[in-house]
C-alpha cells in the first residue's frame, strides 16, 4: 500500500473510530464497531467469503501480520454460481454473511436490488480513493444513491487462447503477431473468426474451439446492452444484434467449428493436450484455468498453447469480481480496511502472479509483476499477457446487467449452446430458449 494511501486510511479509521464513540454514547452499548482500531488487546475476526481462483489467499497471512490483533475467517467456495446461491441463501436468511462478501460481475445485478444492505464504502474513504481503478468498475458497484458497495478486485480484458501447433499444422500462421493479424487485427469480426475456423476444419479436420456456451458469452458481453437494457428491462426477443450473433454461432457448430467439450471439464483436461480443438476465449482469469488444466492432464508448455492480442469485435470483458462489506458486519471499519487493502494495487498485482486475476486497479496493471515474466507467461510461450490483456482493456465498456442476467446464462442459453453443439438446428434452439425465459417468469 503507497504512503498516501495508508495517510487516507488512517484519516478514515479515525473519523470511524470518533463516529462510533458518538454512537456508543447514544445507543445501548450495542455499536457494531469497536470504539478503537483492532490490536492485540482489542482482537477482531473477520469473515470472508470468495469463490474460484481469486489470488488472495497468500494476503491473508500477510495482512495479519501487519495489523496485529486480526484474525480472517477465509472460506473459498469452488464457483460463482454456488457462491451465488450461498449468499441468496444467507440474504434471505438475514443471518450467516460474512463481514466481507466477495460478489461476481455476473450476479452483481441481484446485489444491487438489495445495495442498502451493504455498507456504503464512501463512509470509509472509497470516494477519495475512487481514481485508483478503472472507471467503469466504480461505476459498476456504485448504486442509483451513489452508494459505492464494492472495491473492484481483477476484471476480464479478452484475446484468444490459441493451440500453435495445431495452427501449423493445419498450414495456418503459429505466430501470435501473424495469428493476430489472421484474425483481422484491431479490425477482427466475428465473421473473420468463423471464417478462420471453417478453413481449420476444413484443413485439420478438426474441431476449431472447445465449446459453443464461452464463446456465446463472450457475443453477448460485448454487445453495448445484453440481456437486459440500460434501464432494467428485457432485452432478448427483440434484440436484433442479440438474434444475429446466435444465428452466427450456430451456423458455426452445424459446421463443426465446435468441439462441444462439457464446460469446466474438457475430459478433465485432456481436450487442451490431445487436439479437440485449437481456440478458445480468454479472460485473464481463463488463463490459469488453461494452465491448470494442461497440467492437470500430464502436459505443460511444450504443448503450445499461446495468447494472442486481438478479439472478434473489438475490447470485451468477461467477469470479474467485487469485496462489499454486508451491512451485518460488526466490524464495518475493519472490513472496509481489509476489502481495501485487498484490492489494492501491490495486493492486486500479487493476485495477478498468483492466479492471472487481471487488476482492476490502474497501478497494479503498470506493475513489473503484471507486465513482466511470470509463471503464466513461460506457460504461454513467453507471451506479454500483463500487455497483452492491458491493451484488451482499452475501450471496454461496463455493460448493464439485470438481476436475473446469470440465471438467463446459466439456465436459459447454457443449455441452448448446448443443444447446438449437439446438432440441435439454431432456430429451434432458440425458440426453446425464449420458451424457458417464460417458464422462468424473468422480466
Amino acid at each position: 500500500m503507497n504512503p498516501s494511501r495508508t495517510t487516507r486510511l488512517a484519516k478514515v479509521l479515525a473519523l470511524t473510530s470518533s463516529i462510533a464513540l458518538l454512537a456508543a454514547g447514544c445507543s445501548s452499548g450495542e455499536s457494531k464497531d469497536a470504539v478503537q482500531p483492532a490490536s492485540a488487546e482489542n482482537p477482531v475476526t473477520l469473515a470472508v467469503t470468495t469463490f474460484g481462483t481469486q489470488g488472495l489467499d497468500p494476503l491473508y497471512k500477510k495482512y495479519e501480520q501487519e495489523n496485529p490483533g486480526v484474525t480472517i475467517e477465509a472460506t473459498n467456495i469452488d464457483t460463482g454460481g454456488n457462491a451465488l446461491t450461498d449468499w441468496k441463501t444467507k440474504q434471505a436468511a438475514g443471518a450467516g454473511m460474512p463481514d466481507v462478501q466477495a460478489v461476481e460481475e455476473g450476479w452483481l445485478g441481484q446485489v444491487m436490488t438489495v445495495s442498502d444492505s451493504f455498507t456504503d464504502l464512501n463512509e470509509y474513504g472509497a470516494g477519495e480513493i475512487s481514481g485508483d481503478w478503472v472507471d467503469w468498475k466504480v461505476k459498476q458497484a456504485t448504486d442509483a444513491n451513489g452508494r459505492t458497495i464494492g472495491y473492484g478486485t481483477d476484471i476480464g480484458p479478452m484475446g484468444l487462447c490459441f493451440n500453435s501447433k495445431l495452427f501449423k499444422d493445419a498450414g495456418l500462421p503459429s505466430d501470435r503477431d501473424k495469428v493476430a493479424e489472421l484474425f483481422g487485427g484491431d479490425d477482427a469480426t466475428w465473421e473473420d473468426f468463423f471464417s478462420v475456423g471453417e478453413d481449420y476444419v476444413k484443413k485439420s479436420g478438426k474441431a476449431f474451439y472447445d465449446q459453443s456456451g464461452f464463446v456465446w458469452n463472450a457475443m453477448v458481453n460485448q454487445l453495448d446492452e445484453g440481456y437486459y437494457k440500460a434501464d432494467g428491462t428485457l432485452n432478448i426477443d427483440s434484440n436484433t444484434e442479440l438474434r444475429q450473433r446466435w444465428d452466427q454461432l450456430s451456423a458455426a457448430a452445424s459446421k463443426g467449428l465446435s468441439s462441444g467439450q462439457t464446460q469446466w471439464d474438457w475430459g478433465k483436461g485432456q481436450a487442451f493436450v490431445d487436439g479437440s480443438f485449437a481456440v478458445m476465449p480468454c479472460p485473464g482469469w481463463m488463463l490459469g484455468n488453461v494452465k491448470g488444466q494442461v497440467e492437470g492432464a500430464g502436459g505443460d508448455a511444450k504443448d503450445g498453447w499461446d495468447f494472442a492480442d486481438v478479439f472478434p469485435g473489438g475490447p470485451a470483458n468477461w467477469g470479474g469480481a467485487f469485496l462489499t462489506v454486508p451491512s451485518t458486519s460488526k466490524h464495518p471499519a475493519e472490513a472496509a480496511k481489509l476489502a481495501q487493502y485487498l484490492t489494492s494495487a501491490t495486493s492486486q498485482a500479487t493476485s495477478f502472479e498468483e492466479a492471472g486475476a487481471f487488476p482492476s486497479n490502474l497501478e497494479a496493471q503498470k506493475s513489473k509483476a503484471v507486465t513482466g515474466e511470470n509463471e503464466l507467461t513461460k506457460f504461454f510461450n513467453g507471451a506479454p499477457i500483463g500487455e497483452i490483456l492491458g491493451h484488451r482493456a482499452e475501450g471496454v465498456k461496463a455493460q448493464f446487467k439485470g438481476a436475473e442476467d446469470s440465471v438467463i446464462q446459466e439456465q436459459v442459453f447454457g443449455p441452448a449452446t448446448i443443444a447446438i453443439d449437439q446438432g440441435t438446428d439454431g432456430e429451434a434452439a432458440w425458440n426453446s430458449a425464449l420458451s424457458t425465459l417464460q417458464e422462468l417468469d424473468i422480466k
